[in-house]
């Protein structure tokens, strides 16, 4: 990841109510939420909504699919483990140095689950 799309991507995320929608996504996993359960869920008006999912959109961070007459968004999780790694990336010289980031899912631990003969875990 250049340098140039982390900030794209930090700076989208470093408004409270882009913040907030991108979590809930993350949170609501892979089948994401329809436009109608976020604004719900956090309370915002259609419009106000409308910008920012268009602007977490647009830089990546969020996905969104037409089901009818609705849409429904998803976190872009590849976009968001990118993130992370280049944010980490060399951190305390190679060193074992994060312990709640170590702890977290990455894409590769998701692949690795749902490769297993237990399940998937989402």
């Amino acid at each position: 990841m250049e340098t140039l799309n982390a900030a794209e991507l930090l700076a989208a995320l470093g408004h409270e109510s882009r913040l907030t929608i991108f979590r809930l996504l993350v949170e609501a996993g892979p089948e994401g939420m329809n436009v109608t359960a976020i604004g719900e869920a956090l309370g915002l008006p259609g419009a106000t909504l409308s910008f920012h999912l268009s602007h977490l959109s647009r830089v990546g961070l969020i996905k969104g699919e037409r089901e009818s007459r609705f849409i429904r968004y998803s976190a872009e999780y590849g976009t968001m483990d990118e993130l992370i790694a280049f944010l980490t990336h060399n951190c305390c010289q190679g060193k074992a140095c994060l312990p709640k980031t170590a702890l977290c899912d990455t894409s590769a631990k998701r692949r690795a689950k749902t490769s297993t003969p237990e399940g998937n875990a989402s």
